[in-house]
């Protein structure tokens, strides 16, 4: 609270012009949940890192898998069997390998800790609701909330577009307005799994078994909504993709319109208000 006299006459005074904004602080709880959210995303990153010092390591030596698709199960059992021709580089290569493996379990133990503390969880029922759309599960689901917080504090969907950094650039000069990519100015965990969710909608619409199972938790009128998302996103994305437009322009586009699924469920979900509100000029 401030003192200051005048200070506190020109906050009134800004109060009762409307020209205040609510921001919502993020309680404990909340901020517990991203701290698991974002060491997730850390441990995806060193993973990747070390997949690729792996694969140096291995093309320094000439040695390549015969199997078709890297990381499955045929090709971790091809490198649990390379044999280096000295002793050295098979010490590099061991080591190699276990910065691969180390963050993969470390992976493996956040995502189920995420599972288990989002569980109670103010925004919770929110999260469950959201797992009723197509490649949006657990991990996604908590991820977006997380960050992004109640998805119901905006009054348009358009309005988590900039928080995600999905809002297209533009190049204005004079009466030519010109839009570009997106500005990736938003925040970027969030927005790697909302995309990563939209390639779900390439194949035609359907409901698959562990999809089945994950409706019959939420009542008939998220099932409308879901459902009517899961037609509209896949025939969109056939649509874009007939045009000739880049997949990955495709599925950004999609993200989009995703994005706007998820807040038209949340709407639909009671959730106990959040208790720490500031006012920002």
């Amino acid at each position: 609270m401030n003192t200051d006299r005048r200070e506190a006459v020109q906050l009134a005074r800004l109060m009762r012009s409307g020209d205040l904004t609510p921001v919502s602080v993020p309680e404990v709880a909340e901020e517990a949940i991203r701290d698991l959210s974002r060491a997730r995303e850390d441990a995806i990153g060193d993973r990747q890192a070390a997949k690729l010092r792996l694969k140096a390591c291995l093309r320094r030596h000439d040695m390549r898998s015969t199997g078709r698709a890297t990381w499955g199960p045929a090709h971790l059992r091809w490198l649990r069997e390379v044999v280096c021709p000295t002793p050295a580089p098979q010490i590099v290569f061991q080591a190699d390998v276990r910065t691969v493996t180390e963050p993969t379990e470390r992976l493996q133990r956040l995502d189920h800790e995420l599972e288990d503390q989002g569980q109670a969880w103010r925004l919770a029922p929110v999260v469950d609701a959201l797992q009723a759309l197509r490649g949006v599960q657990v991990t996604v689901a908590v991820t977006l909330v997380a960050e992004l917080g109640d998805l119901t504090r905006v009054d348009n969907p358009r309005q988590l577009l900039s928080d995600l950094g999905l809002t297209p650039s533009e190049y204005s000069r004079g009466e030519r307005r010109r839009q570009g990519a997106i500005t990736k100015a938003g925040n970027s965990p969030a927005r790697r799994v909302l995309i990563e969710g939209a390639w779900a909608y390439r194949s035609p619409a359907n409901v698959r078994r562990h999809l089945q199972w994950r409706l019959e938790r939420v009542p008939q009128t998220l099932q409308d909504i879901r459902w009517k998302a899961h037609v509209r996103l896949c025939q969109r994305y056939r649509q874009l993709s007939a045009r000739g437009q880049h997949a990955q322009q495709v599925v950004v586009a999609l993200a989009r319109e995703l994005i706007a699924c998820m807040w038209a469920i949340a709407q639909h979900i009671p959730v106990k208000p959040q208790s720490h509100l500031r006012m920002v000029a």
